[in-house]
Formats: C-alpha cells, sequence, structure tokens
C-alpha cells in the first residue's frame, strides 16, 4: 500500500537557492488534483481569496472562505477536495530560510499559530490585515519574479513581519473546526484493524498503517484508544505476540525462522520483543508450552 505523497521544496526553482515562495493557489491545483491528500517538507500558509470549501490539516476540517488562512507544519497531512475550486495565494517557506539567520531552532515556535499543539491549522483576517499582508505577499512576489539576483535579506525582512502581523489575526477556535464524527471514527478503527489482521505479521509500525488511512499516527492512537481501549502499537503487538505464540507452540520452525516469518530485524529482536510480553524467552515458552504428541 502506498504511503501519503510527500511535496518537497524546490530549491533551484529560481536558479539559485531560494527558499521561499509565493505563488497563486492555482499554480498548486495541479499537484492537488494528481494528489488531494498529501504531506509537505515545509512550512505553508495559504490565504483564502475565493471560493467556499472542505479542506482539512491533520483531522482538523473546515469549510473555509475568503479572508480566512490555512497553516500548515512540516509533515502535516493536508486533504482537499478532488477538483479545488478555492482561490488564494500560497506562502510556502523552508524553515532555514529563518534559522540559518536567526539562529535559533524554536524561533518559529514563538509563532503560536505555527507550533505542533496549536489548537487549530485556521485563521480569520479581518479586512485592514488582509489587505496589509497581501500588499506584503505581492511585494516578495515581485522581489522573487522580477530580479535575477533574489535579495534574500529583504524577503527574509518580508516573511518576518508576515508572520509577526498574522499574530494579530482571530483564532478559529477548536469548537469551530468541524470534528469527525462517530461514524467516521468507527470507520477509520474497522479500517485499521482489517489492514492489521491482513498486514501485522509484514508492517509492524503505526505509521503504515496511519499513511494506509490517510491520517496522522497521533490520530490513529487517539481514535484507536477511544474505540478500543488501547494503543494503536499494542494492538498491533498483541497479535504479533500471539501468533508468536502459535509458532513456539504447534510448529518445528527455529526462532531465526520464526523471527524472519515475522519480518523482525533480528532474531535478538524478535526475543527482546517476546520476553517483554512473556516474560521469558521464546525458547522458555516453548519448553513449557509443547503441543502434545500423538
Amino acid at each position: 500500500m502506498k504511503r501519503i505523497p510527500l511535496y518537497k521544496f524546490y530549491k533551484q526553482k529560481y536558479g539559485q537557492e531560494l527558499l521561499i515562495d509565493v505563488l497563486s493557489l492555482d499554480y498548486i491545483k495541479t499537484g492537488i488534483r494528481l494528489h488531494p491528500v498529501h504531506r509537505e517538507t515545509f512550512y505553508c500558509i495559504i490565504f483564502i481569496t475565493e471560493g467556499k470549501e472542505e479542506v482539512s490539516v491533520n483531522e482538523h476540517c473546515r469549510i473555509v472562505s475568503p479572508g480566512e488562512v490555512i497553516c500548515s507544519r512540516p509533515g502535516e497531512i493536508w486533504k482537499w477536495q478532488p477538483d479545488p475550486q478555492l482561490k488564494g495565494i500560497v506562502l510556502i517557506f523552508d524553515e532555514q530560510f529563518l534559522l540559518s539567520f536567526f539562529k535559533d531552532p524554536l524561533f518559529l515556535d514563538r509563532f503560536a499559530y505555527l507550533r505542533a499543539d496549536r489548537s487549530s491549522p485556521f485563521m480569520l483576517l479581518d479586512n485592514v490585515l488582509q489587505e496589509r499582508i497581501c500588499h506584503l505577499l505581492l511585494l516578495m512576489k515581485e522581489e522573487i519574479d522580477d530580479r535575477v539576483e533574489k535579495d534574500q535579506h529583504i524577503l527574509r525582512a518580508m516573511l518576518y513581519e508576515t508572520l509577526m502581523l498574522l499574530n494579530r489575526a482571530e483564532d478559529i477556535k477548536t469548537d469551530d473546526v468541524q470534528p469527525m464524527n462517530e461514524v467516521s471514527v468507527s470507520r477509520y478503527v474497522d479500517k485499521f484493524t482489517s489492514l492489521v489482521a491482513s498486514e501485522y505479521t509484514q508492517h509492524h509500525d503505526v505509521e503504515y498503517y496511519a499513511d494506509s488511512l490517510c491520517i496522522t499516527s497521533n490520530y490513529l492512537n487517539k481514535v484507536v484508544r477511544q474505540t478500543l481501549g488501547t494503543t494503536a502499537k499494542l494492538y498491533i503487538h498483541k497479535l504479533l505476540y500471539e501468533e508468536a505464540k502459535r509458532r513456539l507452540t504447534y510448529t518445528s520452525s527455529t526462532i531465526n525462522e520464526i523471527a524472519e516469518s515475522l519480518n523482525f530485524d533480528s532474531a535478538s529482536y524478535f526475543i527482546r520483543f517476546f520476553r517483554k510480553y512473556a516474560g521469558m524467552t521464546p525458547l522458555q515458552y516453548r519448553e513449557n508450552n509443547k503441543s502434545p504428541q500423538k
């Protein structure tokens, strides 16, 4: 099963390395139509100017409209409509564009709307603030498009001003975000348990199943715990452990063969895994639980 597509920053788009860009939303729609669900390696801030449509970032869903802003961090999952009709301005940048200058690895966490623990990726601009920020974005685009030698210090200053101005935007609180309903949660859990049942011997990591369902690992753990009372990881490990016990009891396969058939990296890792849940090694378990001779 394919992983969620990951879009990377095109650093050499303008010849020299440039870690910032300002685009029309129409410009990126080809990629959105190809992969409505995707991740990105960069920060992305989208200013909606026309249309009304549902967009999701990391399971936060909202029908966005003009004046609203959507902010995402690297690695977060975007979900768009298959043929998006929204219009807007897209500001993207690699974190190194700012961190290489400010020399502070936590610099971007100063902006609440860019933190990993923010309550919502959506914000609302008043008319004055929207006009001022859009003017800044236009100046950035002119600097990028019209000059052979891009002045990165000017672009960095304009980006910093834009981020500071966004601090004045109105948060769209979590209560205003349309949450996943019980049917959606149940559907995700049902798909998860079905996938695990068919693939747990080959895929042990939670991220694989989250990507297969086009949701984040954190959200998958949340809905699995909410519905099944355990974490996604423990659910997978329980099936692996039970299958390992079955093979130790009813087959003559060696420890190495069982470890390989269950896709553990090594026999020693399998032994550690088994001891964690059984309190004994696989060989000790086999000795204590020999199948009856016919």
